[in-house]
């Protein structure tokens, strides 16, 4: 072995080369402040490694990258863990490197003669900065398409040629594949070669003027082996078992909804290392045309007076100029940053805010749930494009809901944890549960209290803890209309509990259902239902409930077609009992058409074909052709199409993919 290593060294000369690495001669002796540089060197390790094997299943494409990133996160074995770690370390690298630059001001390591190793560092940071802009963007999904979005335009704001440098950044006009393949090729390609170049001349810049030691020197000199390569190997290993606990804890790294540029996201923000900046920009200073004093001339001074630091700092009153400005400058991007987390979850338009990650948060488990369960034939945004579960309800919302509500809201409320008691309730409303806490709850938001009779009428979190009300509260994320519903409320819609209490004369008038339209003062109310079903016995009001699971098993709904097959004698009689008895087709066709009735056609009352014929013309004969109240022709006025008409039906009627027990990360 001995021969193997002098024949090596001999064609090498690795024995001097290790010698003067590790026998380099350290004024006053070891200490822990000079780990920031060793850590940093790691840190930019970790991340080449990772980042090599994460470009192995990684698909630069705007059509597969979100999928590509998936199947890593949660398909390709320990790709969690790789994924998390190069994210959580991205994480770090922004702390490590303000440490080891403030390290480097305080000690005075910026002066003559090391002005140059000097200006690589802020080269350096610079760099990783835009390392960490690029990368946000490659999974393509909705948190790094806006996000980079907002900061890219930013780049129009340079005088004259900011318009250029835009469209040379993006790609085009617009963003795209040619933005993600640009950002893919700095990310992975030119940055880390301009990093590697840095680095090598600043750690030959250093080796060659030394280390300047922090005075006063405590101890006495000593080598590099063995006390600073231990200390060094600590941190390394502190800043490898905080990453791992992030890792660990969230499951590798969060993975947002796939991206959808006709859909803005109201949460876009930059990453926390960013926070500041945009802050920065929402000062009134800079409002209007002053936009490029926030974004572009005061940053490039700032960063041209730390350019100049070496000089300032070569008297003693200039060193301590250099670091009170450091210092003001960390404590002003620090009070930015919190004032940026305090507006979003305590601002005026917080409840937007923290409801859109809810919504984003939602959408992500769907694609994966939907990614896993079937697979993606064309695009991950198509998955949620053609999926009930998630369009119905933002069709429903943006339609619909003016006039109906779902379960009292818009569709697309969280139903959140409930709050046990009206004091749970206060506490989780707390401006600090809405910075730090998955339970928190938002005082725009809507709760009602549980049990006895169930009413849509929810309020405002604010007005319930006003009324002081003590009891168990039913929560959602979703805020309050001005106006009452005018149209029926469609959760559950024939279901037979719907009917059934569809049926009740007090019910059929109340806002549920059609006390908002003209139907309250119809036939169906004054001529049957309180004229007629009001007076019913016992014997009658159970007629009308089978023939309310009659009309329900017209609808074939999924949820309940176990117990359609299992009822099916009672269903028939329901049928019977409302051709002959209650004579329902005195006002209804029903399983065959009738031209001389008034009322809406029965036959496959609920019914997926029977839901899309009624939204697409309300006026057609076989509905309200003379009585229809408001509702527009979406389909025949083409303000939907048939396949969206589809995707709500689908939705009212619970008719899609569940998902498995299975769990997915995201």
């Amino acid at each position: 072995m001995k021969a193997l290593f002098n024949w090596i060294d001999h064609r090498t000369g690795i024995r001097s080369l290790t010698k003067e690495a590790l026998f380099e001669n350290i004024p006053g002796g070891s200490r822990w402040r000079y780990v920031w540089g060793s850590t940093l060197t790691f840190a930019l390790f970790v991340q080449f490694v990772t980042g090599v094997f994460l470009w192995m299943g990684y698909s630069a494409s705007s059509g597969d990258a979100w999928e590509s990133v998936n199947y890593i996160q949660n398909e390709m074995t320990g790709g969690w863990l790789l994924r998390g770690i190069h994210h959580w370390m991205a994480q770090a690298m922004p702390i490590l490197l303000l440490l080891h630059l403030m390290q480097v001001l305080v000690d005075g390591a910026y002066k003559a003669p090391r002005e140059v190793n000097f200006w690589f560092g802020v080269i350096l940071l610079k760099l990783v900065l835009a390392l960490s802009l690029t990368g946000y963007l490659l999974p393509w999904d909705q948190k790094g398409y806006w996000a980079t979005k907002v900061a890219t335009n930013l780049a129009n704001l340079v005088p004259f040629i900011g318009p250029e440098i835009q469209k040379l950044v993006v790609g085009g006009t617009d963003y795209g594949h040619h933005t993600l393949t640009r950002f893919f090729a700095l990310h992975a390609g030119v940055l880390p070669a301009l990093i590697v170049l840095l680095v090598v001349g600043h750690i030959y810049l250093f080796r060659r003027h030394g280390i300047t030691p922090a005075e006063p020197r405590k101890k006495k000199d000593a080598y590099f082996w063995p006390d600073q390569v231990f200390k060094d190997a600590v941190a390394c290993l502190a800043v490898m078992a905080t990453v791992m606990f992030f890792v660990i804890w969230y499951h590798g790294a969060h993975l947002s909804s796939p991206a959808d540029p006709s859909e803005p996201f109201s949460a876009a923000r930059p990453d926390w290392y960013f926070l500041y900046l945009f802050q920065f920009l929402k000062l009134p200073a800079f409002a209007g045309n002053k936009e490029v004093w926030g974004a572009i001339y005061i940053p490039s001074m700032f960063v041209g007076l730390i350019c100049l630091m070496p000089f300032i700092g070569k008297w003693k009153v200039g060193h301590f100029f250099n670091v009170g400005v450091m210092f003001a400058f960390l404590g002003g991007a620090g009070a930015l940053t919190y004032l940026a987390k305090h507006e979003d979850v305590s601002g005026s338009n917080s409840a937007i805010y923290l409801k859109a990650l809810l919504d984003n948060e939602r959408d992500a488990r769907r694609a994966i749930e939907l990614a896993r369960h079937q697979g993606i034939e064309t695009t991950a945004l198509n998955l949620l494009k053609t999926d009930p579960k998630t369009q119905g309800p933002k069709l429903f919302a943006q339609h619909c809901a003016s006039c109906h509500r779902y379960d009292g809201h818009d569709g697309l409320a969280h139903s959140l944890l409930d709050a046990k008691s009206l004091h749970d309730l206060k506490r989780r409303t707390s401006s600090f549960q809405r910075f730090a806490s998955s339970e928190a709850i938002h005082p725009d938001w809507l709760a009602r209290l549980k049990g006895g009779a169930k009413t849509n009428d929810w309020q405002t979190v604010q007005a319930v803890l006003s009324a002081n009300i003590e009891g168990s509260y039913e929560v959602i994320a979703s805020t309050k209309f001005k106006e009452a519903p005018s149209a029926p409320d469609l959760k559950g819609f024939a279901s037979r509990q719907w009917i059934i209490e569809l049926l009740k004369p007090e019910m059929y008038i109340s806002s549920r259902f059609f006390g908002g339209t003209v139907h309250k003062d119809g036939d169906m109310y004054r001529r049957f239902l309180n004229r007629k079903v009001i007076k019913y016995n016992d014997e009658e009001k159970e007629m009308l409930k089978l023939v309310a699971l009659a009309l329900s098993a017209e609808a074939k709904l999924p949820l309940q077609s176990n117990i359609d097959e299992a009822d099916e004698t009672l269903i028939k009689q329901g049928v019977d009992h409302l051709i002959d008895d209650i004579s329902c087709i005195n006002c209804h066709a029903f399983q065959e058409p009738d031209p001389d009735v008034e009322g809406p056609d029965l036959t496959g009352y609920g019914s997926r074909q029977w839901i899309i014929d009624f939204v697409k013309n309300p006026e057609h004969e076989k509905f309200y052709p003379e009585t229809n109240d408001r509702m527009p022709s979406f389909g025949k006025k083409n303000i939907l199409t048939e396949k969206e008409i589809g995707l709500i039906a689908d939705w009212i009627r619970d008719d899609y993919y569940k998902g498995s027990n299975s769990s997915v990360t995201n």
